[in-house]
């Protein structure tokens, strides 16, 4: 039996750009995704907690050290600059392995430049 754990999560991102007329997907700081094991062009769950939205994307690196968080195509109509963001991704691991898993989380502070990496607390 397989199941599907939250394998990283980059909480309290702040939006820093929008571009309504790129092709999609979300762009983050590639430090970031570095930091927690997102690789590019990975599925991602983002939530909004400005607004409660929650939308399914694909990560893009950003500029390393750039701090960029940028909802792009019709995701920019899902938030604007400053809204907080949870980005998670999810993988799926054996039973046995599932035991002892723990994600990579990365909670950023105001204007994505404080940052706390942990694990999930259990």
């Amino acid at each position: 039996m397989q199941l599907n754990l939250l394998k990283s999560k980059i909480h309290r991102a702040e939006v820093t750009d929008l571009s309504l007329h790129y092709e999609g997907s979300l762009a983050v700081d590639r430090d970031f995704m570095t930091m927690v094991g997102l690789r590019e062009y990975e599925k991602i769950l983002v939530g909004n907690m400005a607004n409660g939205e929650r939308f399914e994307t694909y990560a893009i690196a950003a500029p390393a050290g750039s701090k960029t968080i940028s909802l792009n195509g019709a995701t920019a109509h899902l938030g604007k600059r400053g809204d907080l963001l949870t980005i998670m991704s999810f993988a799926a691991f054996e039973a046995a392995e599932a035991e002892t898993w723990q994600p990579k989380v990365l909670l950023l502070g105001e204007g994505n430049t404080k940052i706390i990496k942990r694990p999930v607390a259990a």
